[in-house]
């Protein structure tokens, strides 16, 4: 048994912009960083032993600051669980790509990484925790659409319809008798107020 517990990355620019990221790699903005250092403080309350993070720098910058509150927690950069590559429309907006390819735009060959390719290398990196860390605590640090897609893969029976929001924590425990989701898509530690 091994308990992931998966986190999103911080806000960004193109977030707000409503901007395709994809595999481009847009840093964390201030309020991204801010967002970070929340989820940090909630994580370095509870027992981590390794931290896994997406090299693209939104997710690394989130992981790194969450690794200033746990430095004797190991941190693994791992090019298998960056964001899902969206090809053609990468930096535009809804807005853009309707201006550009037409309202049936998802209709045409955008390049976008296919499905089962993102499953594959996800899974790879899950198997390789699995096998590495079994009984341990592992957080993933990663990116929305990558997340979500691993967890349907992984809990099918769960709903995961709502999105996966910025810092998010979804905690999901790996085992012979089957895969638990017991928290998904909890941002408490946005909501706290400040004293």
């Amino acid at each position: 048994m091994i308990t992931i517990g998966f986190i999103r990355h911080g806000v960004t620019a193109w977030n707000k912009e409503g901007r395709a990221q994809g595999s481009s790699d847009i840093p964390l903005d201030e309020e991204g960083i801010a967002m970070a250092e929340r989820v940090a403080a909630r994580l370095a309350e509870e027992q981590w032993d390794v931290i896994y993070t997406s090299p693209l720098s939104r997710a690394r910058m989130t992981a790194e600051i969450i690794g200033e509150r746990m430095p004797e927690v190991p941190m693994v950069l791992d090019d298998r669980i960056r964001e899902t590559g969206g090809g053609k429309i990468e930096g535009t907006t809804e807005t853009e790509r309707i201006e550009k390819w037409g309202p049936n735009w998802r209709e045409l060959d955008m390049g976008f990484e296919p499905h089962d390719e993102v499953i594959s290398r996800g899974l790879s990196c899950i198997k390789e925790v699995q096998d590495k860390f079994s009984g341990k605590r592992v957080l993933l640090v990663s990116h929305g659409s990558f997340i979500k897609r691993l967890l349907h893969e992984l809990v099918p029976e769960a709903d995961f319809d709502q999105g996966v929001d910025n810092t998010s924590v979804t905690i999901l425990t790996l085992g012979e008798a089957g895969n638990h989701c017991s928290l998904f898509n909890c941002t408490t530690h946005l909501k706290a107020v400040d004293a």
